[in-house]
């Protein structure tokens, strides 16, 4: 059964979402910080990470780059903030279509309870307007499938 993706709004600049695994989180954590592994299972269903460029230590970037329906491509990259091995990931993130102005700040915790992680993501938009923007659009349809699809790979990382 896959587990729920949650997704709250709890101050005007931010979105949070909460989701489950039934993995370890340190397998959670390579799926968001190895190259190969973000390249089987990020984004929504029909969108695939042809590029996955990641550079895992403070100040160091990240970049990735989608192909999706009909020829369509979307990239985004961003600098990493904060990294503390198996329990937080915090970085910036920057689409190159800019279809959200600016840049958001996004942070990862990863706690785990016999074997289940609970993955709480937190993105800091810089106004209401742009957190708002991002809500309406399919951003939580594209996580919720993104981690339908981490799941599939799970398995095979036991």
């Amino acid at each position: 059964m896959t587990a729920a993706l949650t997704v709250t709004t709890p101050s005007d600049r931010a979105i949070v979402m909460t989701r489950s695994f039934n993995a370890p989180r340190h397998l959670i954590f390579a799926a968001w910080t190895r190259p190969e592994l973000i390249r089987r299972w990020y984004g929504a269903r029909g969108w695939d990470i042809v590029e996955a460029r990641i550079d895992l230590r403070v100040g160091g970037a990240w970049r990735f780059v989608w192909h999706g329906p009909d020829g369509a491509v979307m990239a985004s990259g961003g600098v990493y903030r904060e990294i503390v091995t198996y329990s937080r990931l915090s970085y910036t993130e920057s689409f190159d279509d800019h279809w959200y102005p600016g840049e958001a700040l996004v942070s990862h915790d990863f706690t785990e309870q016999n074997g289940t992680t609970i993955l709480t993501t937190t993105q800091l938009f810089a106004s209401k307007q742009v957190r708002d923007l991002v809500i309406a659009s399919p951003m939580e349809r594209g996580v919720r499938e993104g981690y339908e699809r981490l799941d599939e790979i799970l398995l095979t990382l036991h």
